[in-house]
């Protein structure tokens, strides 16, 4: 049942006029909600920020109708109007969404907004989840922002016909992700649109909150790939992470982001490594990020055909000999010592499965 079916009589009159008072300035609301919209997009234009969409919408005269039916109830007095002036009071009437891919481009986009201090003025900000957040629930989870518009000609014209001539106007802007503006959209049309309250069930409740946690989960992986990927992206930039001298601890870094899966213990005394590189003159993130290529490990794998799963030592040793080969091997293995003689005999065998497997390919 909806707040204007609860309404009390004594309040109809009130709630019916500011009613149709909206339903006559509506059209002129719709143009300053068009041209929210568009000012809140131009925004994104040059930075690198690109949100998915942004859209924007005027509230209906049936929920209008509705929110300003929404009552104070006090049983040692009348019921009063929780919004006695909607028209004013109401801050959504208008409303922008802002649309984003990764949760942490909302706080991005926020603060661009936030600094159009010439366009609009903020008066309000606040994160819709913060308390579930505290109270280790789950559920919507949205930026709002109240924002004032300074000196807006679309507004001046609306202002007008309440018999005012401001060019400020109050308007919410909502920022989230695109997982979490499609869950809100699901939730609000069954649990808040629902006709019959009958219909509910706690089955509801529970699978929103398990599709909520799922979300979270889902956009934190999202947020942890788009990570991975920037530092991974970096390490090709010669200006840049690309340039920086590979180190032992370098190495450990470049490693277990690229090869996770093939790690060692974070203790481990990475020098081996460098001492390889630097035997090849590799001695740039980059140089190491072009030999750890996925097309060339798979195919050192299959060349080799490891009894057991190698190590970062083993592998790095297959794939500079997969490269270099015997240039690798004089580079790298000293005949004139027992130990170099050791590894020079393994280094020929693993060389020549090496060339087998590539005359067969």
């Amino acid at each position: 049942m909806s707040a204007w079916d609860e309404l009390d009589d004594r309040l109809r009159p009130a709630v019916e006029e500011s009613v149709r008072e909206y339903e006559r300035v509506r059209p002129a609301l719709e143009a300053v909600t068009a041209d929210s919209r568009e000012r809140i997009e131009n925004i994104f234009v040059g930075t690198e920020l690109r949100p998915l969409f942004v859209t924007a919408r005027t509230k209906t005269i049936d929920s209008f109708r509705d929110k300003a039916s929404r009552m104070f109830v006090d049983s040692d007095a009348p019921p009063s109007l929780v919004f006695p002036d909607p028209l004013r009071n109401l801050t959504d009437l208008v409303g922008v969404r802002v649309i984003t891919t990764l949760p942490h481009e909302v706080d991005t986009a926020a603060n661009l907004i936030k600094r159009q201090r010439n366009e609009f003025d903020c008066r309000g900000d606040r994160e819709k989840d913060i308390g579930s957040i505290e109270s280790g629930t789950y559920g919507y989870s949205s930026r709002h922002l109240i924002l004032r518009t300074i000196q807006n000609d679309a507004v001046r014209a609306y202002q007008q016909l309440l018999g005012s001539d401001s060019g400020s106007y109050l308007f919410e802007t909502q920022i989230r992700t695109v997982l979490a503006h499609a869950w809100s959209e699901i939730e609000h049309d069954i649990r808040f649109k629902s006709f019959n309250p009958k219909a509910w069930s706690p089955y509801f409740d529970r699978q929103f909150t398990a599709t909520a946690a799922m979300l979270e989960s889902v956009e934190s992986t999202f947020a942890d790939l788009h990570s991975r990927y920037q530092k991974v992206t970096g390490f090709w930039d010669p200006e840049g992470e690309g340039g920086v001298e590979l180190t032992p601890d370098r190495i450990r870094e470049v490693w277990q982001t690229l090869l996770p899966h093939v790690d060692r213990k974070s203790d481990d005394d990475w020098r081996w490594a460098a001492e390889l590189l630097a035997a090849h003159g590799l001695t740039t993130t980059t140089a190491l990020a072009s030999l750890l290529q996925a097309d060339t490990i798979t195919s050192v794998r299959h060349a080799l055909d490891h009894r057991y799963s190698p190590g970062p030592d083993r592998l790095l040793d297959d794939v500079l000999l997969w490269n270099y080969g015997e240039r690798h091997i004089e580079l790298t293995a000293d005949p004139s010592s027992e130990t170099g003689a050791s590894r020079r005999d393994s280094l020929v065998r693993r060389f020549r499965q090496i060339r087998t497997f590539r005359s067969r390919a």
